[in-house]
């Protein structure tokens, strides 16, 4: 029977032990047990580096845990803990480590600014064009300078709350609110793709005084005449007049009626069918053309009958009208903080409420999205006919106020227009 071998009795290191090994000629290590040696090398560098066997196999491996100037005795030996934990766990220390800054540098990477791009490539679809872009510019102008580069993971509620004091300092309360809703969809956006774990941004909105809700500047049923009236005596381009009363006469948005194609007449119908893309709601409309709005596409197709869209740019015909002209032609007429373009919509409304029409008829010319599932689900198709007899009420309602001004839809041979 042959001599059993004896372990190897290792004797921990001290601190006083490790001050004291000078350096050789050659390398040498002096060990600590359980895997963990120091290598001191001929120029007197000490490096903490731990010895071990691959989970599941034989193969030996050692990885470096850093200097002895920066890594302490203590710190080298509960690194050592951590490292023998990941080894029972099955885990290798060097994939562990090479995994983990694979990670760091992908967290790096997903700055702010960044997941916003990602983030509103999946808003896009859902709303116009322009909406989109004024997000964008919101982020650029008030986010990205202090907070655009800072990985997501790294964003928290303090700095942007820091970030937005000088907006709120100014009183704009309002950009605060949309900018908190748009952070925080960013936010979600990243919990939801699995790049953070939770959004620390959910409440940041207490933190600012909630903005005075003002609805935009309209007119009363009764100054319908005073509107026409200005309108008629207005200096302003034919195509501006006509747009705003096209606007007037269909309901429609700014957007949706400066946009306009001559393909989306439908002249033997009377109908007026704009695509899902150019709706806020993305979602198609139709709606029943009245003879006076007829009126004004015949005023309209001498002047861009031959051109994609109903209300020609003046400096570029081949593009729309820009959606602010009717809003800063209405300025200009004398309604500056009285009405906006939008609030054009909401004169016939009130108006058609104050004549006892039907609501959902109504809400479904404005193209209102209807929170009740039920009403929702209704097709609005069926509202066609009813939409039309009341649009025809509206026209005749319009035209009536312009009586001694004479509209465009009726009368506009006898107008005088100043075409600039």
């Amino acid at each position: 029977m042959g001599l059993q071998k004896v372990p190897k009795i290792v004797t921990p290191l001290n601190e006083k032990k490790i001050q004291a090994a000078k350096p050789k000629d050659k390398e040498y290590t002096l060990s600590d047990g359980d895997g963990l040696n120091l290598r001191i090398r001929p120029n007197n560098t000490k490096t903490w580096f731990f010895n071990y066997t691959k989970p599941n196999s034989t193969k030996r491996l050692k990885i470096s845990l850093g200097s002895y100037a920066i890594v302490s005795l203590k710190d080298a030996r509960q690194e050592r803990t951590r490292l023998r934990a990941l080894i029972q766990s099955d885990i290798d220390p060097i994939e562990n480590r090479e995994e983990n800054n694979t990670q760091a540098k992908i967290a790096s990477s997903n700055t702010l600014a960044r997941i916003a791009q990602q983030w509103l490539e999946v808003k896009r679809p859902s709303v116009t064009p322009n909406y989109a872009r004024d997000i964008w510019r919101s982020l650029e102008r008030h986010i990205f300078p202090i907070l655009g580069e800072t990985p997501i993971d790294k964003i928290n509620a303090p700095k942007t709350i820091e970030t937005l004091k000088p907006i709120a300092a100014k009183g704009n309360l309002e950009t605060i609110k949309r900018l908190c809703q748009r952070i925080n969809e960013i936010m979600d956006h990243a919990v939801n793709s699995g790049i953070v774990k939770h959004n620390p941004l959910s409440g940041i909105s207490k933190a600012f005084a909630a903005p005075q809700k003002n609805h935009m500047p309209t007119l009363k049923p009764a100054q319908l005449p005073e509107l026409m009236s200005a309108l008629n005596t207005a200096s302003i381009k034919r195509v501006t007049r006509c747009l705003i009363e096209w606007q007037l006469h269909t309901m429609t948005r700014p957007s949706e009626a400066a946009g306009a194609t001559w393909g989306e007449i439908d002249r033997d119908n009377q109908l007026w069918h704009i695509p899902a893309e150019r709706m806020k709601k993305k979602r198609a409309h139709t709606i029943p053309l009245s003879n006076q709005a007829i009126g004004l596409l015949d005023v309209m197709q001498s002047i861009s009958g031959h051109r994609e869209h109903i209300f020609p740019a003046d400096r570029d015909p081949k593009k729309h009208i820009h959606e602010q002209t009717a809003n800063m032609a209405i300025k200009r007429m004398g309604f500056k903080d009285r009405l906006v373009a939008h609030g054009l919509r909401s004169i016939a409304s009130t108006t058609l409420n104050e004549q006892g029409f039907d609501p959902d008829i109504i809400e479904a010319a404005l193209a209102h999205t209807d929170k009740n599932d039920v009403r929702k689900a209704y097709n609005r198709a069926e509202y066609i006919e009813q939409r039309r007899a009341m649009m025809a009420w509206w026209s005749n309602h319009i035209e009536e106020a312009a009586t001694g001004n004479m509209s465009l839809s009726g009368g506009f041979k006898h107008l005088k227009v100043v075409n600039r």
